[in-house]
């Protein structure tokens, strides 16, 4: 992880890492599924057990270059923590009172508010066939999601909450963009995913919710989800950020979807519908288009 190489053009490498994120990120929908527990302990496990498997490794091997970074550094690195433990927050609470198709596809609204925040900071908007890009990528999750929508009073307050995790994970995005150009990634992902697990089992302990006593099918997907969902899945997505754009970056998280069907159709033989299969289409397409911009 230390050789980190900035000058990758034309590489395969970049779009494969890319490609292992998004089945890692994919496989969080199917352990959050079979974990029985309060969505913040979900959070709180998922990031404290991938904490403690990196920040070890990350203290022995890489202190020096901890102790070459400034104080903006290491506050950037933070807040990208704390914009992490909110969007796990926001995003997991979200599927105990909406759908999980309204969760996933608001809460994929990312790259929008990517480009809006970076507007708000001084920096221009993407051109028009990035936002085409974005908005026909949308479409494809909407269309992904059409007939699992909800508009109960319980469901908008789940549609808020998944709205909110996508501008919680814009933030993590962001500054985790503008880190990654001078930390190497095991560094700066124990640090980041260590701040987060130290909020989120802050708060839990705080509630007093039950952190013990599961199932052996909710142990294994705690377990799951800190390695393949976090360790896998959102490193490698943190590994692209020295080489993409983070408005590509975010693009691609609209690939979770697909992802998480093709593993619900091989673990629980759930078959998308031919509906689902067009959006899945559509979303492909625009990251395809969105690729070649880049």
């Amino acid at each position: 992880m230390g050789g980190d190489i900035v000058q990758v053009k034309k590489s395969w490498l970049p779009v494969f890492v890319l490609f292992l994120g998004v089945m890692g990120i994919s496989s969080g929908a199917i352990f959050a599924r079979l974990a029985s527990a309060h969505p913040l302990v979900i959070c709180a496990y998922r990031v404290g057990l991938a904490s403690c498997a990196l920040v070890p490794f990350a203290l022995t091997f890489y202190w020096r270059e901890y102790r070459t970074l400034g104080r903006g550094d290491f506050a950037r690195t933070m807040a990208a923590g704390f914009f992490l433990a909110c969007h796990f927050a926001a995003w997991i609470t979200s599927l105990s009172y909406t759908t999980v198709a309204s969760s996933v596809v608001l809460v994929n609204t990312i790259p929008i508010w990517v480009a809006l925040i970076n507007f708000f900071r001084g920096k221009l908007l993407p051109g028009g066939k990035t936002w085409k890009c974005v908005l026909l990528s949308f479409l494809g999750a909407a269309i992904v999601g059409y007939g699992d929508f909800s508009f109960s009073g319980d469901a908008l307050w789940g549609d808020f909450l998944a709205v909110a995790g996508a501008i919680f994970a814009a933030g993590y995005i962001l500054f985790g963009k503008e880190v990654r150009a001078k930390m190497t990634l095991l560094p700066y992902v124990a640090m980041c995913y260590g701040t987060a697990a130290l909020l989120l089992w802050g708060v839990v302990l705080a509630m007093g919710l039950d952190i013990a006593g599961f199932s052996r099918t909710t142990w294994g997907a705690f377990f799951g989800m800190a390695f393949f969902s976090q360790v896998l899945g959102h490193s490698s997505y943190n590994w692209a950020l020295r080489y993409f754009s983070a408005g590509f970056v975010a693009i691609m998280l609209l690939c979770e979807p697909i992802g998480s069907a093709i593993l619900a159709f091989f673990l629980f033989g759930e078959a998308p519908g031919s509906l689902k299969i067009a959006g899945f289409a559509i979303l492909l397409f625009a990251v395809i288009l969105v690729a070649r911009e880049e």
